[in-house]
């Protein structure tokens, strides 16, 4: 899947995430790039339901020379198959086809905050702490955080 740009099936994802969940026991979790389309997203909620509460979407907003630029950059040392520009252009149309809509799914709920991810790490971590802390301090039961953003955000 990943060496195509393609999303893998939900069953598996969800398999790995709920498992890692488990074994981590603790309050929060950050689920990055998930879910990835609407499949994860009817998939989540089917398995999932209401044990875990969904704090937020953590949406990271680069532009796309960016994101290129530093998935290039960072194929000079991943090994990773999918870090060339065939491969990283079909995933920014996988991104824009299947995932924003995800995305807009959940800003109709109110649920996502977004983030200008072009900046430097340090404000980027600054700002997304600020908001983990504002909305956990009203949660009770363990929470998750979708961390979504562009291919290299």
């Amino acid at each position: 899947y990943i060496k195509e740009g393609k999303i893998v099936p939900v069953e598996i994802t969800i398999k790995l995430l709920l498992s890692a969940i488990r074994q981590d026991g603790g309050k929060r979790f950050l689920v990055d790039g998930f879910p990835r389309n609407t499949n994860n997203l009817s998939g989540w909620q089917q398995t999932v339901g209401d044990a875990l509460q969904l704090a937020g979407v953590l949406m990271y907003e680069v532009s796309e020379e960016v994101l290129e630029a530093r998935l290039l950059e960072r194929g000079k040392t991943s090994g990773r198959s999918d870090d060339n520009i065939e491969a990283i252009k079909k995933r920014f149309q996988t991104f824009q086809k299947e995932t924003m809509p995800v995305v807009e799914y959940y800003k109709h709920q109110g649920l996502v905050h977004s983030f200008d991810g072009a900046r430097s790490i340090e404000e980027v971590w600054a700002d997304t702490e600020a908001a983990l802390n504002a909305m956990e301090s009203a949660l009770r039961k363990p929470v998750v955080w979708f961390v979504l953003g562009g291919p290299g955000a």
